[in-house]
């Protein structure tokens, strides 16, 4: 099984490229804080990431630098031989799944992305909490032990 998930800031703008087939290709960084720090500060991870096509697109348009993102992927490791003769390696996260994790008020203070934006498919935008009660739920009432579970 091969499975990544990520949580931190890019640590810049993501970088969009194109393959001679015209297919999206995004590449980025992201600062995972560690679980425990040592004395002095926390210490941070800085995983490379790759996305590709609707995920590519969705991640250049609404993530910037310093913007807080979560994913989903598989990591991946790549070789080749460079120009100087060396063999190169290089691993990465390929982000299948990619999620807004910001504040609210970073979401409504024009950073490109809001409530009524739909992004890449497959990809979910959390909804606003604040219209919990127009969004078509109901109360439920009556005691605990009317409760089929």
């Amino acid at each position: 099984m091969n499975k990544a998930i990520l949580m931190g800031r890019l640590t810049q703008d993501p970088e969009m490229r194109q393959t001679p087939n015209g297919i999206s290709v995004a590449r980025f960084t992201v600062a995972v804080n560690r679980r425990f720090a040592k004395e002095g500060g926390q210490t941070a991870d800085f995983i490379n990431c790759i996305a590709w096509r609707q995920t590519a697109d969705f991640v250049c348009r609404f993530f910037h630098k310093g913007n807080m993102i979560a994913l989903v992927g598989s990591i991946q490791t790549r070789n080749w031989d460079g120009n100087d003769g060396k063999k190169h390696y290089a691993t990465e996260v390929v982000a299948e799944e990619v999620y807004f994790t910001g504040e609210k008020a970073a979401a409504s203070s024009g950073s490109g992305y809001g409530q009524n934006t739909r992004p890449a498919t497959g990809q979910i935008v959390q909804p606003d909490f604040d219209d919990f009660d127009t969004m078509g739920f109901s109360t439920i009432d009556g005691s605990e032990d009317d409760l089929p579970f």
